[in-house]
């Protein structure tokens, strides 16, 4: 049986060998797959302030980052979490094929890029309040 430090770990190690996949994507020009994978990583990581914050040490089976957050009492403020429900349509993106035509042709270069630039300081600052 794992104790409450462990179930955190796995969450926080999976979303870092998970980042290593993000760059590969992005490098490799697969943008909306990229974003998915981001999502992937933010959504590990609430989980692991979930497992931290509440009693259970298994989170909900849900995608919606901004709903794990709130449900672990952690307040980003009002522009990270309005990014955070913005960015939680990547996490449909690959599950759905008939939904991801429809952001596909918005997955440019340019805007991934600056989706994971945003990616990036909500990833720093949730890794800051894991031990």
């Amino acid at each position: 049986m794992m104790t409450k430090e462990q179930h955190i770990d796995y969450w926080i190690n999976t979303a870092a060998e998970d980042w290593i996949t993000v760059e590969t994507l992005f490098e490799s020009g697969r943008y909306i797959h990229s974003l998915f994978w981001a999502h992937l990583v933010l959504e590990k990581l609430a989980k692991a302030l979930w497992v931290k914050n509440n009693t259970d040490d298994i989170p909900p089976k849900i995608h919606n980052i901004v709903f794990l957050l709130q449900d672990s009492n952690i307040d980003l403020g009002n522009d990270k979490t309005a990014f955070l429900a913005k960015f939680n349509r990547y996490q449909a993106s690959s599950r759905y094929p008939d939904y991801s035509d429809k952001i596909y042709q918005s997955c440019t270069k340019e805007v991934t890029e600056q989706e994971l630039e945003k990616v990036k300081e909500v990833r720093t600052c949730l890794l800051k309040m894991l031990p």
